[in-house]
Protein backbone atom coordinates (compact mmCIF):
# COMPACT_ATOMS: atom_id res chain seq x y z
CA UNK A 1 0.00 0.00 0.00
CA UNK A 2 1.48 3.34 -0.98
CA UNK A 3 -1.09 6.31 -0.13
CA UNK A 4 -0.35 9.51 -2.08
CA UNK A 5 -2.38 12.95 -0.55
CA UNK A 6 -2.90 15.81 -2.64
CA UNK A 7 -5.11 18.40 -3.14
CA UNK A 8 -4.10 21.13 0.05
CA UNK A 9 -3.42 24.47 -0.80
CA UNK A 10 -4.75 27.99 0.43
CA UNK A 11 -8.01 29.14 0.80
CA UNK A 12 -10.09 31.90 2.43
CA UNK A 13 -12.38 31.36 5.37
CA UNK A 14 -15.24 29.69 3.89
CA UNK A 15 -13.96 28.10 1.24
CA UNK A 16 -13.73 24.83 -0.22
CA UNK A 17 -10.95 21.65 -0.90
CA UNK A 18 -11.40 18.68 -1.68
CA UNK A 19 -8.52 16.36 -0.88
CA UNK A 20 -7.70 12.77 -2.54
CA UNK A 21 -5.89 9.78 -1.17
CA UNK A 22 -4.96 7.51 -3.55
CA UNK A 23 -3.07 4.28 -3.77
CA UNK A 24 -1.03 2.16 -6.27
CA UNK A 25 -2.44 -1.37 -4.75
CA UNK A 26 -4.45 -4.00 -6.17
CA UNK A 27 -6.38 -4.10 -2.37
CA UNK A 28 -7.67 -0.68 -1.85
CA UNK A 29 -10.86 -1.39 -1.48
CA UNK A 30 -10.47 -3.82 1.24
CA UNK A 31 -8.92 -1.34 3.56
CA UNK A 32 -10.52 0.96 5.91
CA UNK A 33 -9.31 5.02 4.92
CA UNK A 34 -8.49 7.52 7.76
CA UNK A 35 -7.74 10.84 7.57
CA UNK A 36 -6.41 12.89 10.12
CA UNK A 37 -4.75 16.58 10.91
CA UNK A 38 -1.91 17.84 12.65
CA UNK A 39 -1.61 22.06 13.28
CA UNK A 40 1.48 22.94 14.48
CA UNK A 41 1.72 22.53 18.44
CA UNK A 42 -1.26 20.72 18.48
CA UNK A 43 -0.98 16.76 18.92
CA UNK A 44 -2.74 14.79 15.64
CA UNK A 45 -6.74 14.15 15.42
CA UNK A 46 -8.83 11.88 13.35
CA UNK A 47 -10.71 13.61 11.33
CA UNK A 48 -12.98 11.44 9.05
CA UNK A 49 -12.79 7.76 7.86
CA UNK A 50 -14.38 5.96 5.86
CA UNK A 51 -14.67 1.41 5.93
CA UNK A 52 -13.32 -0.32 3.14
CA UNK A 53 -16.51 -2.52 2.60
CA UNK A 54 -20.14 -0.87 3.21
CA UNK A 55 -18.77 3.09 3.57
CA UNK A 56 -19.51 3.52 7.14
CA UNK A 57 -18.18 7.12 8.02
CA UNK A 58 -16.74 8.92 11.12
CA UNK A 59 -16.12 12.43 11.41
CA UNK A 60 -15.21 14.30 14.53
CA UNK A 61 -17.27 16.81 15.90
CA UNK A 62 -15.68 19.73 14.33
CA UNK A 63 -16.11 18.73 11.04
CA UNK A 64 -19.33 17.59 10.75
CA UNK A 65 -21.63 19.41 8.19
CA UNK A 66 -18.77 20.57 6.74
CA UNK A 67 -16.70 17.73 5.32
CA UNK A 68 -17.31 14.85 3.65
CA UNK A 69 -15.69 11.74 2.83
CA UNK A 70 -15.95 9.47 -0.27
CA UNK A 71 -14.11 6.70 -1.92
CA UNK A 72 -14.06 5.37 -5.69
CA UNK A 73 -12.74 1.90 -5.61
CA UNK A 74 -12.05 1.81 -9.27
CA UNK A 75 -9.82 4.73 -8.70
CA UNK A 76 -8.66 3.39 -5.71
CA UNK A 77 -8.94 6.94 -4.38
CA UNK A 78 -10.27 8.31 -1.08
CA UNK A 79 -11.80 12.16 -0.60
CA UNK A 80 -12.23 14.50 1.61
CA UNK A 81 -14.58 17.19 0.98
CA UNK A 82 -14.11 20.20 2.82
CA UNK A 83 -16.48 22.84 2.68
CA UNK A 84 -17.24 26.25 5.05
CA UNK A 85 -13.20 25.88 5.91
CA UNK A 86 -12.55 28.05 8.89
CA UNK A 87 -8.80 29.27 9.83
CA UNK A 88 -8.65 26.47 13.04
CA UNK A 89 -8.98 23.75 9.99
CA UNK A 90 -5.75 25.00 8.97
CA UNK A 91 -3.20 21.76 9.94
CA UNK A 92 -1.08 19.12 7.65
CA UNK A 93 -3.76 16.61 6.38
CA UNK A 94 -2.84 12.59 5.85
CA UNK A 95 -4.45 9.43 4.35
CA UNK A 96 -4.00 6.53 6.59
CA UNK A 97 -4.99 2.90 6.01
CA UNK A 98 -5.91 -0.02 8.11
CA UNK A 99 -7.43 -3.58 7.84
CA UNK A 100 -10.56 -4.08 9.32
CA UNK A 101 -14.49 -3.02 8.38
CA UNK A 102 -14.69 -0.19 11.02
CA UNK A 103 -14.27 3.40 10.28
CA UNK A 104 -11.68 4.24 13.28
CA UNK A 105 -10.54 7.26 14.74
CA UNK A 106 -7.77 5.70 16.45
CA UNK A 107 -4.14 6.12 14.57
CA UNK A 108 -2.51 3.81 16.21
CA UNK A 109 -4.59 1.13 14.37
CA UNK A 110 -3.79 2.76 11.35
CA UNK A 111 -0.63 0.51 9.68
CA UNK A 112 0.07 2.53 6.60
CA UNK A 113 0.36 6.10 6.14
CA UNK A 114 0.88 8.74 3.50
CA UNK A 115 2.58 11.72 3.44
CA UNK A 116 0.75 15.03 4.16
CA UNK A 117 -0.87 17.86 2.55
CA UNK A 118 -0.86 20.92 3.78
CA UNK A 119 -4.13 22.93 4.01
CA UNK A 120 -3.80 26.68 5.17
CA UNK A 121 -7.27 28.81 6.00
CA UNK A 122 -5.95 32.30 6.00
CA UNK A 123 -7.46 35.69 4.66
Amino acid sequence: VQLQASGGGLVQPGGSLRLSCADSGFAFSYFTIGWFRQAPGKEREAVSAISASDSRTYYTDSVKGRFTISRDNTKNTVFLQMNSLKPDDTAVYYCAARVGHLPSAKADEYLFWGQGTQVTVSS
